[in-house]
């Protein structure tokens, strides 16, 4: 019995198919749940911003265990190395070189002829395998295809190096029977693993994927969840009942796909809203000194902690001090109390200096130094302002994106040498950490705040 491969595609078709981009904590969690399913391969989105993809992948690189992490090279030859850069930390990385097969695509989307694509086929074929000597060419819009031409393509790609063909169905209206007849000609044509990625547009995906296993296709792509694409629950569920019958089998753990996928998707789908309902309830949060332990660790998880005992009966003992000079707190003094109060932890990272610069005209330039282990770290970037530019130098500086939950500014003293307070929200693994500084300087409070956090991170980590 043959072992059919399987590829997710979640983020791919979730990062095509919705208006809001994904946050970090998002594609983190869908690759974490693909692998753990036993998925072969995970793609990634091509690279739009390579100063935030190339840390958002590589944090998604060292948590993926098992599978094959890809991520498309783009169209053109000089960006190969800037992606490779994302994804060559990982266990098993592959570089996908993307490039349309059809007269329609090729044309009007690229205004190339078939002469010219068989020529950037080549080209970024081998530049890839420069760099990756796992390579997957991956013929999209395949099934509106001229016959003749695809065939070429696939022999061209072979002959560049690469290690694996996907026939893409982007229009979505083939038949199973035109899928298995576009895998059987390239199966006779190529020697390496066809891969076929059909479309559910027509509520044919099974059938398709079926016909293209019946026909000698070596892997499947699908998706956790996706606009008309092939789920991976309802390929899962097929193949256990009928795999026998055309002699293959898939390798996830089908015990538990479903509850894994439902438990994503509800903190997925829920984004959306989940922020207005916490906004509505921070408004009513306000704490007197007849107030609980119970009901100040309500609150607390309301503004998304999640105090461990002794840190609730620091921030409790905080409150009663407050209390006594004044009569209640918000949830905007709550939360610097939870900062300055809970989980106080060594500082791993130490603040040392900050340069910027800043106009409006042209995006802030910031650079932060940092010492850690007696290890001096420095780190440059771009931003929109110089407390955007100072976090993401601070990212430079770690290697490691933290999704910024919250950023408050505010006043300490009156006048114009006033003491300024920032506080930071950074949330890792769905949890958050906040940290809390001071300064006549508000940029040098902010990155105190935001280092105050992330030593909590590490601690905890640790």
């Amino acid at each position: 019995m043959r072992t059919i491969y399987v590829t997710d595609i979640t983020l791919k078709k979730l990062s095509e198919d919705r208006e809001i981009s994904l946050l970090f904590r998002e594609k983190s969690a869908i690759a974490n749940c693909a692998d753990a399913l036993g998925v072969n391969a995970i793609e990634l989105p091509a690279v739009k911003n390579l100063r935030e993809d190339t840390i958002i992948y590589k944090t998604i690189a060292q948590n993926v265990q098992h599978a094959t992490l890809a991520v498309p090279v783009g169209f053109n030859k000089q960006d190969v190395a800037s992606v490779w850069e994302c994804i060559k930390d990982a266990k098993q990385p592959r570089l996908q070189v993307e490039l349309p097969v059809s007269t329609i695509q090729m044309e009007y989307t690229y205004h190339v002829k078939q002469s010219v694509m068989l020529e950037k086929i080549t080209e970024l074929i081998k530049e890839a395998k420069t760099y990756c000597n796992d390579v997957e060419f991956s013929a999209l819009d395949s099934t509106r295809a001229d016959d003749d031409f695809l065939i070429s393509a696939a022999k061209e790609a072979e002959s560049a190096g690469a290690s694996m063909i996907t026939l893409c169905d982007n229009a979505g209206v083939s038949t199973p029977r035109q899928i298995e007849e576009m895998v059987e000609k390239i199966k006779q044509a190529v020697s390496i693993p066809v891969y076929i990625q059909v479309s559910d547009r027509i509520n044919m995906g099974v059938a398709s994927s079926f016909a293209a296993i019946s026909k000698g296709a070596d892997g499947i792509k699908c998706a956790i969840a996706g606009k008309d694409i092939l789920l991976t629950g309802e390929f899962s569920d097929a193949m256990s009942v009928c795999g026998t019958q055309i002699d293959a089998k898939i390798e996830l753990n089908t015990t538990k796909i479903h509850a894994s996928i439902d438990e994503m998707l509800s903190n997925i789908n829920h984004k959306n809203y989940e922020n207005e309902v916490s906004v509505s309830d921070r408004k009513k949060i306000l704490l007197d000194s007849d107030s609980s332990i119970s009901q100040v660790a309500h609150a607390a998880e309301v503004l998304g902690y999640q105090l461990s005992d002794s840190d609730m009966g620091n921030v409790y003992k905080a409150l009663t001090q407050v209390w006594e000079k004044k009569g209640a707190v918000g949830s905007k003094e709550f939360e610097a109390l939870i900062a300055s109060s809970a989980m106080q932890a060594p500082s791993t990272y130490h603040f040392e200096t900050y340069t910027t610069t800043s106009s409006n005209a042209t995006s802030s330039m910031s650079q932060v130094t940092l010492k850690c282990n007696d290890e001096i770290i420095c780190g440059v970037s771009s931003g929109d302002g110089p407390i955007d530019s100072a976090f993401r130098a601070i990212e430079q500086c770690i290697g490691h994106h933290y999704e910024l939950d919250d950023f408050q500014v505010q006043s300490v003293t009156e006048g114009k040498e006033a003491l300024g307070s920032a506080l930071v929200r950074l949330r890792n693994n769905g949890k958050l950490y906040s940290g809390n500084g001071t300064s006549t300087d508000i940029v040098a409070a902010s990155i105190r705040a935001y280092i105050n956090a992330l030593n909590k991170i590490v601690f905890e980590e640790a």
